[in-house]
């Protein structure tokens, strides 16, 4: 996408929520820029390529936004946007933007071994977690990798039936309890809302 103001850089895994609260609040001065949703299986290069994406697009646009939280990164994600002087989403992590702190802090505190997907990890489950973990050539790993886990919490974007049916087939192959939780996109929305809602609509020369 090209023709904003803003550019938001986030994270593949979030970038089908981005682009419906994008057109739900008319935010045509915002442009939004992917990167690989499969960095989070290598956390520490979230910081390289949020940067090497920041260059690129810096001298396009008026003002960068980056949708990603900590995401694990160990500090290093704050240090590389500090430098640049670019904002990110609050949280530690996505799963507490896209349900909301408040409703995440009550899942956890029901359930510290919570195992978190949302519809696009349900979508991709093979590919990031099965394969992503090597499950599927290793499968005794299972008890070993989800062996502090005690359900696994599908934090919905939608009210999809199939997607419901998937995770929770995916909890039993996981040998833990399931957890449905419609989140929508408010939270995520409500987290934008102040960032990129004041932002300039002014073009780009």
């Amino acid at each position: 996408m090209t023709g904003g103001s803003t550019a938001v850089i986030c994270c593949g895994a979030i970038a089908r929520e981005l682009v419906r609260i994008r057109k739900l609040n008319n935010w045509s001065h915002v442009d939004i820029h992917c990167l690989p949703a499969g960095l989070h299986n290598t956390p520490e290069q979230i910081p390289c390529e949020v940067h090497r994406r920041a260059v690129e697009l810096k001298d396009r646009y008026n003002s960068l936004f980056v949708a990603y939280a900590e995401c694990g990164t160990g500090g290093k994600l704050d240090a590389v946007l500090s430098d640049l002087g670019i904002e990110r989403l609050p949280g530690a992590h996505c799963y507490q933007f896209l349900a909301g702190s408040e409703k995440f802090k009550q899942l956890t505190a029901a359930e510290p071994g919570s195992f978190y997907v949302t519809d696009f990890l349900v979508r991709h489950f093979e590919r990031l977690v099965i394969r992503g973990l090597g499950l599927d050539k290793n499968p005794e790993l299972v008890d070993f990798c989800f062996a502090r886990y005690h359900r696994l919490v599908h934090l919905a974007q939608s009210r999809s039936e199939h997607l419901q049916s998937s995770a929770n087939a995916y909890a039993r192959r996981l040998g833990l309890e399931y957890h449905y939780e419609y989140c929508g996109d408010g939270p995520l929305s409500q987290a934008l809302e102040p960032v990129l809602a004041g932002r300039t609509r002014l073009a780009v020369e």
